[in-house]
């Protein structure tokens, strides 16, 4: 079913929706959610649009193919979680801070970062592939 209405409110969620992802995703380190959670919300917005209009479109709304992000996400991921090892020979996801304008910035939310990225990409390649057959 392809109407105007399921069309139009798609486009005005999707935007709240993402906002909404990324607040889980950086509320995630001290409390609920993080980027396994931020991901899968932001994966409804993309399969809102698959849903909405079609693949093609939720494509170019997405930007990159789903492949790419998993693939920048798992790099983000594994080079976050050695960070710890390269800097001062601590274990591997050993956490690593640093304070830019005020904020404390570490490997964490680089890690949850990565995590929310792979879990886009890999959720984003199911529904393109499940609707493009």
């Amino acid at each position: 079913m392809n109407t105007l209405i399921i069309r139009e409110t798609t486009r005005m969620l999707s935007a709240l929706i993402l906002v909404f992802s990324v607040f889980v995703l950086i509320r995630g380190h001290d409390h609920p959610g993080g980027g396994f959670s931020g991901g899968l919300i932001a994966s409804i917005a993309f399969c809102l649009y698959v849903f909405a209009f079609d693949a093609p479109t939720a494509r170019r709304t997405l930007r990159l193919d789903p492949r790419y992000i998993v693939a920048a996400g798992l790099v983000l991921a594994i080079g976050s979680s050695l960070v710890g090892l390269a800097v001062r020979g601590a274990p591997f996801l050993a956490s690593q801070w640093v304070t830019i304008a005020g904020q404390k910035i570490g490997t964490p939310l680089a890690f949850d970062v990565g995590v929310y990225l792979v879990v886009v990409g890999t959720v984003m390649t199911f529904v393109f592939g499940i609707k493009e057959r």
